[in-house]
């Protein structure tokens, strides 16, 4: 029993310092003051992004002509109405890239960000003598992620601004399981061709994360993360306890308690 003890704390310091090392996040912050420099995030538009646009100014029979009329809940109407319960109307990006504007016409819009957008229509009214003094803003209202693998609440997520990091995807996605991988979280970009990408993010180093290229992330990106080898084990027969740290102890306990038993009886036959 003596010689099996040191064997036992081995395995059990082992099992605990491979779950910390595995489990825990930006292991390498160790200065609270350390910085690390994050690539600027570019959300631009795509075809089949769809935006809604709303001008304001001075004269409101102007904001009504080059606003769409706002959506009814009730099915099948339109309607002008200023009710806070109707939505509004927008913009889908063609596969030119452009969208059909009121007045303007015809405006390319395709590889902008949200504020180059409400700039570009602002000037253009300006120009054009249309608008003295409009305020534009520009909102997403298709534009999403995906989070998929082992987190809590894998599903879609939409983009309402203009910075959101892998770190909120995970977030919202309600972080990862205890049977995720840390060490190796996917995203899959595709660019304007349709030219699949994939990245590497490994979350238990700060500096890892914060510089690599999809720290920000862009419409339809696509998180994913790996099941361990706990969870990959689980899937086979018995896979799941013969390769755990526990299993052993129980086996090295087992033993322990044998030898115990056959020790006794021998001293008691004697």
């Amino acid at each position: 029993m003596k010689k099996l003890l040191p064997f036992l704390l081995v395995l059990l310091v082992m099992a605990s310092c491979s779950t910390t090392k595995n489990i825990s996040y930006f292991q390498d912050a160790n200065e609270p003051d350390s910085t690390v420099s994050v690539p600027s995030p570019e959300i631009r538009l795509r075809p089949e992004d769809k935006i809604s646009i709303i001008v304001n100014c001075n004269d409101i029979e102007l904001t009504n002509l080059f606003n769409l009329p706002y959506i009814s809940q009730r099915i099948g109407q339109t309607t002008q109405s200023e009710g806070s319960s109707h939505g509004i109307a927008g913009y889908v990006i063609d596969r030119q890239g452009n969208i059909d504007f009121p007045v303007l016409g015809t405006l390319h819009v395709a590889g902008m960000t949200r504020d180059e957008v409400a700039s570009f229509i602002k000037n253009q009214l300006v120009v054009q003598n249309q608008a003295k003094d409009p305020i534009v803003t520009v909102e997403y209202m298709n534009l999403r992620i995906d989070v998929m693998g082992e987190v809590t609440k894998p599903g879609s997520y939409t983009i309402t601004r203009d910075k959101v990091t892998i770190l909120d995807a995970i977030s919202m996605a309600g972080d990862l399981t205890i049977l995720g991988r840390r060490d190796n979280v996917r995203v899959l970009r595709a660019d304007s061709t349709g030219t699949l990408y994939a990245y590497q993010v490994d979350l238990r180093s700060i500096e890892n994360v914060k510089s690599s290229p999809v720290y920000y992330l862009h419409q339809n990106d696509v998180v994913y993360v790996e099941p361990n080898d706990k969870k990959a084990r689980m899937s086979t027969v018995n896979g799941n306890t013969v390769m755990q740290a526990s299993f052993w102890i129980s086996v090295c306990s087992f033993l322990a308690s044998m030898a115990s038993t056959i020790t006794l009886i021998m001293v008691r036959t004697r």
